[in-house]
């Protein structure tokens, strides 16, 4: 039920942003509560505001009450993903080398299965990052397919 309800809605925003310049980040359909909650998560380079979530929460909307995809009340929220934007695609690894993510893996690289550190390259399916243990730096090599999860991290100096 899930997956289909992300996949119509995918379909159905994607024209959506495309004609407004901007990029779908992500999609979630989950139940918090009583309430389910469908979530598309859209950005931009400089960010997007809170006009053009109104703008796209608007016609997506018409969409879905056109298709009807969902037989069951829920909540549709359209907005940025924030400062801790998920990492999903490979070509989010690439847009993404030099900030600093926040990692969990499948399995454990060098003993470390979740982490923090600088993404210091990715390249033929690896993220290199440079993580801190104590007072020495460490590279781990991580295989796109060991990320469970990954996202920017907010880092306070």
């Amino acid at each position: 039920m899930s997956n289909h309800v992300t996949s119509v809605t995918e379909k159905l925003v994607q024209p959506i942003l495309d004609e407004m310049n901007l990029e779908l980040v992500d999609i979630e359909y989950k139940k918090e509560g009583q309430d389910w909650f469908l979530r598309v998560f859209i950005d931009k380079p400089g960010g997007v505001d809170i006009e053009e979530c109104g703008i796209v929460n608007e016609k997506l909307s018409e969409k879905l009450d056109e298709e009807d995809p969902i037989d069951m009340a829920y909540f549709l929220d359209v907005s940025s993903p924030g400062a801790e934007r998920p990492l999903k695609t490979q070509k989010d690894f690439e847009k993404y080398v030099g900030e600093h993510v926040y990692m969990k893996l499948y399995e454990p690289i060098d003993g470390e299965k979740e982490f923090e550190g600088t993404l210091v390259s990715f390249e033929n399916e690896t993220a290199v990052v440079e993580i801190r243990i104590k007072t020495r730096k460490k590279q781990l090599e991580v295989p796109f397919e060991k990320i469970a999860k990954a996202n920017l991290a907010v880092t306070f100096n």
